[in-house]
Formats: structure tokens, C-alpha cells, sequence
């Protein structure tokens, strides 16, 4: 993990993890009211999902989400790429949700003040992402050049 990395990795993770373990004990409601927004959001994938089922899977989702940044073994890449996915389809919902934007679809409502903020977590997201694979190339354009000089006989 590049150091450059841990106040935003542990900023993000600690943040995905609390919020994740807070929805491990969801009552009823809570658990009606999280699934009804992802439902009418992603009717495909969670309409027919039963509201508590989906309360324990978003949860250990954040959490998960949460672990892998904060775990200095995953990869920039990897944590990176699981951030800007969580963060936009949290996005996708704050878009797809009229009563969350004003009228013209895009600035927050009073309602939508809450969800529009994670466009924060797509921001973080992608930098670990781009950085993460921007250093792999770096580091493989390093590796490929010494195997070069090793492959080829240097002329004197």
C-alpha cells in the first residue's frame, strides 16, 4: 500500500465498515425501507429479494467493501475498483430517484443531500484505481526493461 494512499484508504474503509456493521441488526423497517430504494432503483436485480435478506447483503457488502480498504494486501486496483463500484451504484440511485434531485435532475434535494454526497466514493474510488494501475505499469515497464538488458547482449 502506497503511503500516500492510507489516509483515504482508512478515511473511506473505516467509514464503509461502520456504516456496513450498523446494518447487520436492521430492524423490519429499515431493512423495508433500504430494499424499496434499491428495488425501484434496480427492480431487475432486488425486487423479488425479501427486504431482510437484502439488509444482510448490502450490509456485508459495505463491509467487505470497508475490509478491503483497509487491509494494506489489497491491491490500489482491486480496492479501488470495489469502491467505484459501490460508490456508483449508489450514485445510479441518487440519479434514478426523482424525489432525490431538483428539477433539473442532476443538483440535490433536500432528500437527495444524504445519497449525493457518495459521489466522494466514485472520486476515491477511481484515483486508487488510476494510480493503482498507473503504478503497475510503472513497475512493469521497470521489470521488462532489466529482463531486456538481461536477454540482450549489451555490445561493447
Amino acid at each position: 500500500m502506497s503511503l500516500t494512499h492510507i489516509p483515504l484508504r482508512v478515511a473511506t474503509g473505516a467509514f464503509i465498515v461502520n456504516s456496513g456493521i450498523s446494518k447487520l441488526g436492521a430492524d423490519e423497517g429499515t431493512a423495508q425501507f433500504l430494499h424499496g430504494a434499491a428495488a425501484s432503483t434496480y427492480p431487475a436485480v432486488f425486487k423479488d429479494m425479501e427486504a431482510k435478506r437484502f439488509a444482510r447483503l448490502l450490509a456485508f457488502s459495505e463491509i467487505g467493501v470497508g475490509t478491503a480498504l483497509l487491509a494494506p494486501m489489497v491491491p490500489a486496483t482491486v480496492a479501488g475498483a470495489a469502491l467505484t463500484g459501490f460508490g456508483a451504484s449508489l450514485v445510479g440511485m441518487y440519479l434514478k430517484t426523482p424525489s432525490m434531485t431538483l428539477d433539473d435532475g442532476i443538483r440535490p434535494s433536500q432528500e437527495g443531500i444524504g445519497v449525493a454526497k457518495d459521489v466522494w466514493l466514485v472520486g476515491a474510488g477511481l484515483t486508487l484505481l488510476t494510480q493503482g494501475i498507473a503504478s503497475a505499469a510503472k513497475s512493469g515497464a521497470k521489470t521488462s526493461k532489466r529482463a531486456l538488458r538481461k536477454a540482450l547482449p549489451t555490445a561493447r
